[in-house]
Parts: C-alpha cells; structure tokens; sequence
C-alpha cells in the first residue's frame, strides 16, 4: 500500500526524523491559508499523487508570495500530472502540500528495502540527491553505499556512521544523520514497510539534515497490525476494479490486454498469462482467486474483470485442488447470468470434482467453450477474440 509524501512526512515526525513543516490542502482557498499560517519567505507547492517525477511534470512549482501560492495551487489542483510512473493517462491532482521553503547546500539519497538475496533490510545511501536511484544504479553504481542489517541487533549507530562518512555528509552533521538514519530504519520496521525512500535527503545552509521528500510504502499482508496506516488509503489513487477485488481478497492487477484471465494460484495465473502471449494474445489482468474461493467470491471475481471496456472474451483456468471445479462452475454460471455475458467465454477445469463442474457448465445453456488443457484454452481464446 502507498501513502502520499505528506502522510510518510507525518509518519517520519513522529518518530524524531527532520522533515519540513508543511499543511495538506484540498482546496485553492486551504493552500493559502497554510502559506499564511507557515509565513515563510519561500512557500513550496508540491502536488500530492502516488508517483514519483512530479517535479518535471510541473507538480512542484516555488511561490515567494501568498499571490503565487494561489497561482500555483489554481494550476495544480484538478490538473492531471503524467509521469513516469503513472502511465500516459497521468493522475488527476486532487491535494497539494503546502511546505516550507529549504535554503539547500546538497542533496543525498537515502533509502530502505528488503533484499531478497541475503534476506535482511539493507539501507542504501548515496551522493546522487535528486535523481533516480535506478539511473545512478545503471550509470554510476560505485556511487550506491550499501548497510545489511542484521535483523537481530536491527541498524547498529556505526553502520548509519559509516553510510554517512561514505557520501561526504559534512564531519560536524554525521550525528545528525546517524540520528535521521536511525529513525528512518525504526519507521522501516515498526510499521512493516517494504519501501522507505528519501530523495533528497538534504543539507541546508543553516545545518540542518532534513527529508525534503518522503516515500513509504507498506506490506499489505501486515496492514490488519497497523490500523493507523491502513486509514492513510487513499482509494481515488487506485485502480477502481483493483480496490474492489480487495474487498473479497482478490489478487488482482489490471493489465493492457483484452484477453480476461481467471486463474487459482499465483504460479498458475503467470503461466496463464504467459501460454496467452505465446498464442499471440494479450492478458488484459492478473487474476488470482485463491485456495478457498466460495462462488460468491468467484462471482466477483468474473464482474470485476467484466467491468474492464478493454476485455473482448475471458478465459478461466482452474486446477482444482483445495478449490473444487463444481464450486468455479457454479460461480461461473451465476455471474454469466448476472451481469448478461455477451463475449467469448473459454474454461479449462481440472482436478478435484472437474467432472461435476463440466457437467454444470454443460447444463447451464450459457455458450461456453470447453478447454481441454491450457495450451488448447489459450489458442481457443485467442482465437475467438481476433
């Protein structure tokens, strides 16, 4: 789950890590009334939005007066901002942060993600303030610095000196940064995050070592520990079919394809998508209904993917193991009824009960096209659709 920079800002606060003062806003009128209560001489207007690259799609602009504080926000607010994350159709902006100017001296990147290889949290830190991690990955990696931590003792203060002495933090503010990096890890870990980045991390002419922009994002699996956060959701910044696959512990993910898939298992799901690409087809999501799935949740399952204008026919593919065919085939016959299916349908069961399901499938009067296996499912579907 992800929460906008002013939330993580919040978080960060909260447990003693240095970040600029600043004030959500929703409205033109709520901006320049947080420029007023700030009264600094420079006020920074950042548009809030789940993706980074604001500040080169025009979602940052510098106001020296309450006059270019209303300006600024008249322009952003309701503006739709594309990135390179957010895909061409961009993200509308719905609330800004009204920020504190920062007189900056240089900027650092610091940050915190689990590394898959050696199983621990590894912080990253770097000279190269301000830009991508990945483009200073590609182009210059001997400029990434690199602390595993060790989940025991969790980051120790001569690892958070070391990163700090390795990206030429000034020798008079390396404990002001052992002490940001500390409370940065803590916020990492408490709150069972999966990415804590600072870009940048800054050092201001008056000596201070602050977070100039924030980005938290959390396991979801460890969300129902964490009420708190879970409250920081904000649903308009999410995929609406995704958001309601939530709500009956759907694993879906919207995809560019017009080919619907309905899968239980992850490791199925991803072949399913793969054997449809293969057959020169294009999977239009990731759907996974899990182990356990009832027929209403299977019912779901099948509205959610209809609700995508993109899906030209869908295709099913069931190993039945804990999830018995007879359940997907009646899920499958109540939601084709419900919501008047009027695309090509292909369904390939095995497993437990398949011939039960078949049989219910058969007897439905729905025109549904039979898959013996998944190659022969895929080439069907694709087919039918072109």
């Amino acid at each position: 789950m992800n929460i906008h920079e002013y939330q993580g800002k919040e978080i960060l606060r909260s447990y003693g890590v240095s970040v600029p003062d600043g004030k959500v806003a929703f409205t033109v009128d709520e901006a320049v009334e947080a420029a007023k209560e700030l009264a600094t001489e420079v006020t920074v207007v950042k548009a809030q939005i789940h993706a980074g690259g604001r500040g080169k799609a025009g979602g940052v602009k510098i106001a020296k007066n309450l006059d270019e504080v209303r300006q600024y926000a008249e322009e952003i607010l309701g503006k739709v901002l594309v990135t390179h994350q957010t895909g061409p159709e961009g993200k509308e902006v719905k609330r800004l942060l009204i920020e504190e100017g920062s007189k900056i001296k240089k900027e650092y990147y610091i940050g915190l993600v689990v590394d898959r290889a050696t199983d621990r949290v590894v912080m990253m830190a770097s000279e190269e303030g301000g830009t991508e991690i990945e483009e200073v990955a590609a182009k210059t990696p001997e400029k990434i610095f690199k602390e595993f931590i060790d989940p025991a003792v969790g980051l120790m203060p001569f690892q958070a000196r070391k990163l700090a002495f390795a990206i030429n933090i000034p020798s008079k503010l390396v404990n002001q940064a052992v002490k940001f990096m500390l409370g940065l890890y803590q916020v990492f870990v408490d709150k069972d995050c999966s990415v804590a980045e600072i870009n940048p991390l800054v050092v201001t002419e008056d000596d201070k070592v602050i977070a100039l922009d924030a980005k938290l994002n959390f396991d979801s699996n460890a969300l129902f520990r964490h009420p708190e956060v879970q409250a920081l959701r904000d649903l308009d910044e999410e995929d609406p079919k995704e958001v309601e696959a939530s709500k009956y512990d759907l694993s879906y993910i919207a995809l560019d394809g017009n080919i619907g898939c309905m899968v239980n298992g992850a490791g199925l799901a991803m072949a399913t998508m793969d054997i449809i690409k293969y057959y020169g087809g294009e999977p239009a999501n990731f759907l996974d209904v899990g182990g356990g799935a009832t027929t209403e949740k299977v019912t779901e399952a099948f509205k959610i993917i209809l609700s995508d204008p993109k899906v030209k026919g869908i295709f099913v593919n069931i190993f039945g193991g804990i999830m018995k065919c007879d359940i997907i085939a009646n899920g499958i016959v109540t939601a084709a009824k419900e919501v008047k299916l009027d695309r090509p349908l292909v369904v390939r069961l095995e497993g437990t009960n398949v011939d039960l399901g078949k049989q219910i499938l058969s007897e439905s009067g729905l025109d549904i096209v039979a898959a013996d296996s998944m190659a022969d499912g895929a080439q069907k579907i694709v087919e039918l659709v072109k």
